[in-house]
């Protein structure tokens, strides 16, 4: 049984709810329907469960009048085994997308003392399925993600107390001890090549067979194309679905600028660009954007058309590749220092770094990120945030090379400090902090 962060969120909805439904969003698969049924077994009496793309004649409950009593009604006629208990109940309205009564509906549900109410659907599906009328301010929201790093490292076993540890000695900036150092990076090589996606996590664990564990990977993926051609419009599918599968080539380009170009010959923003904003909308795939100028607020200075794209898992990249580059990754603790026969391989490596770090990044509720590559390219900062204290620079090194870059810009009085994420320990010189490229999931 994977442990989730939202876990606590979800608690803390409960206790506050205020006459509001919450509803999930986020990717497909990623573990929103079993983390509310965790739930509901853990806090609740009783449980009901209406899932419309299983049961799709369920979106009968909500096609006449939509009050509370009226559906709760009409799901007792559906559930009569199941208990309405006032005050013990909770209704998971599952793939609500399917039913846009159902996203209407809210607005009565979430009034009613008697239950709880939870929907959970992809971003795709609630922005782009029918006519709906939302439930502004009836309404709260949590986002999910597929198992960040930390929560990978509770399924592997990783115990509290080493956690602590490694967030000791980011905050006071001092080295972790070699041996724990080591382990980490190794534990880092492994989420690499499984990802966070549960049922892929959960297979690792279980079995601690990486081949078991990819096929199933490579399932998802596949399942995600189908996705692009179950939801999207029929005149952006195929320019989706193209944009998605080009991500590996555009961060195996020196420059990784997302090209439309690498998605097509002569492919240009203008044919391609809605279907890259419907990938983003879906939650397959995050942008980084270019800014014109290191200063706060970076969105201010976000130029249009000039972006990189990552995979919102790390998993779906490495999948792209064959399976020598997962062997290569697990087998070779330097990897990423190698000279590779494999021109493909060699190519890679860079993005992957980066890659890896969007990813953790975005899991750890960064929504906008942002980066620097001035016209000429001798300056170069992967990723760039909003922070309390102003611009957070932070460069990414695939090997143990220079910061060129991330020196250059702490030359800026208002930029106060600096991340450095590489295969390193920890350490600090002036404005310039190092950090193993782990530690970014504490970022």
């Amino acid at each position: 049984m994977l442990k989730r962060k939202i876990q606590v969120q979800l608690e803390e909805w409960k206790r506050t709810r205020n006459d509001k439904c919450l509803v999930i969003t986020g990717a497909r698969q990623v573990g929103k329907t079993y983390i509310v049924r965790k739930f509901s077994e853990e806090n609740y009496a009783s449980y009901i469960e209406l899932n419309f793309i299983e049961n799709p004649q369920l979106a009968n409950i909500f096609r006449d009048r939509l009050s509370a009593d009226s559906i709760l009604s009409a799901i007792r006629l559906y559930f009569p085994e199941k208990e309405i208990i006032p005050g013990n109940t909770l209704l998971l309205l599952d793939e609500i997308q399917e039913c846009s009564n159902a996203i209407t509906a809210l607005k009565f549900l979430a009034a009613d003392s008697r239950i709880d109410v939870i929907a959970t659907g992809s971003l795709l599906g609630l922005r782009y399925k029918g006519n709906t009328s939302y439930p502004v301010g009836s309404v709260d929201y949590l986002s999910m993600h597929a198992l960040d790093f930390e929560e990978f490292l509770w399924a592997v076993g990783v115990s509290g107390e080493i956690i602590e540890q490694l967030r000791f000695c980011f905050h006071e900036k001092t080295p972790v001890p070699y041996a724990v150092h080591s382990k980490m990076m190794e534990y880092l090589r492994q989420y690499m090549v499984t990802g966070g996606m549960p049922e892929v996590v959960e297979k690792f664990v279980t079995e601690h067979d990486y081949y078991a564990a990819d096929v199933i990977q490579r399932r998802i993926y596949r399942d995600y194309l189908a996705d692009i051609a179950r939801y999207a419009d029929p005149n952006i599918k195929i320019k989706a679905e193209k944009c998605f599968r080009s991500i590996p080539l555009q961060l195996s380009k020196e420059n990784h600028k997302f090209q439309y170009s690498v998605v097509e010959h002569r492919g240009n923003a203008k044919k391609f660009e809605s279907s890259l904003d419907w990938i983003v909308n879906a939650d397959m795939a995050a942008p980084v954007m270019n800014v014109s100028r290191v200063e706060y607020p970076l969105a201010a200075y976000a130029i249009d058309d000039n972006l990189r794209l990552y995979n919102t898992d790390i998993g779906f990249l490495i999948c792209t590749y064959d399976f020598s580059l997962k062997k290569a990754l697990l087998e070779d603790e330097d990897f990423f220092d190698s000279t590779l026969a494999n021109p493909v391989l060699k190519t890679a490596k860079g993005g992957l770094y980066e890659a890896l770090v969007a990813d953790m990044l975005i899991k750890n509720g960064h929504e906008d990120l942002f980066f620097f590559r001035n016209e000429p390219g001798t300056v170069e900062l992967e990723f760039l945030l909003n922070s309390p204290s102003g611009v957070l620079p932070v460069e990414v090194k695939a090997g143990r090379s220079g910061t060129k870059s991330l020196n250059s810009l702490l030359k800026n009085e208002d930029i106060l400090f600096g991340y450095k994420l590489a295969d390193q320990n920890v350490g600090i010189k002036d404005k310039k902090i190092t950090l193993p490229l782990y530690m970014a999931m504490f970022i």
